[in-house]
């Protein structure tokens, strides 16, 4: 499987997309909750991204932006084709949930120190932490911000079969929160495989894959 780059050929009308966004959006909602996201405890979620969720993104971008200048709609498409997995990597947005906009700057302070040793998937008694880098411009400009961090990884070499007591889950542990995944949904688990390219689906090898997690956030109302 090749996790082709999004094209302006991919791209439907500005018209045409905002008349079936609610169609699309719905299609994609499900999709994700089906084969992408991962709860872990209360507050935090990763949604991995794929080609599928990327052209809902760069769709609604455009539609929002209004862009219709051919060389600012290249620069929306390579932004978000760095977002694509690979052979040997997972991309996910780490998603936090805020209680109370109001004090977002409150919520989100503690997580400032979050490092990709405090994020890790877990596979038999193996742990792959992940590499988190920012989604906020402030943050990528001043690299010495905690999330503006880019952690090295540390790659074991581990293959597990479905079939077999291993299981695959993520694991947060920064600070107080100290909470995991249940282990991966077998759909989910396909997936994740197909986007690491592997040939062998009976098989989640960890020796040759990576996280690569953007730290996000999101307000959710109570």
């Amino acid at each position: 499987m090749v996790h082709a780059s999004l094209t302006p050929e991919d791209l439907l009308p500005i018209a045409e997309f905002a008349a079936r966004r609610r169609e699309f959006f719905d299609s994609l909602v499900r999709y994700l909750d089906r084969y992408r996201r991962v709860r872990i405890g209360p507050r935090l979620t990763l949604v991995f991204e794929n080609r599928q969720t990327l052209w809902f993104r760069v769709q609604d971008v455009i539609r929002v932006a209004r862009l219709g200048d051919a060389a600012r709609l290249q620069e929306e498409l390579d932004l978000y084709n760095r977002l694509l997995p690979g052979p040997e990597l997972l991309q996910a947005a780490f998603l936090i949930e805020v209680l109370d906009p109001a004090r977002l700057t409150e919520e989100l302070a503690p997580w400032r120190s979050l490092r990709g040793s405090a994020l890790c998937l877990h596979i038999a008694d193996q742990a792959v932490p992940a590499s988190l880098r920012t989604c906020r411009p402030e943050d990528a400009t001043d690299r010495r911000g905690p999330l503006g961090t880019v952690s090295r990884l540390m790659k074991p070499t581990v293959a597990c079969s479905p079939t077999s007591a291993c299981r695959a889950r993520f694991e947060v542990s920064h600070l107080d929160y100290q909470h995991a995944s249940p282990p991966l949904a077998e759909e989910v688990r396909q997936s994740l495989l197909e986007d690491l390219e592997l040939s062998d689906r009976d098989r989640l090898v960890a020796g040759k894959s990576a996280l690569k997690v953007i730290v996000c956030a999101r307000s959710k109302r109570r």
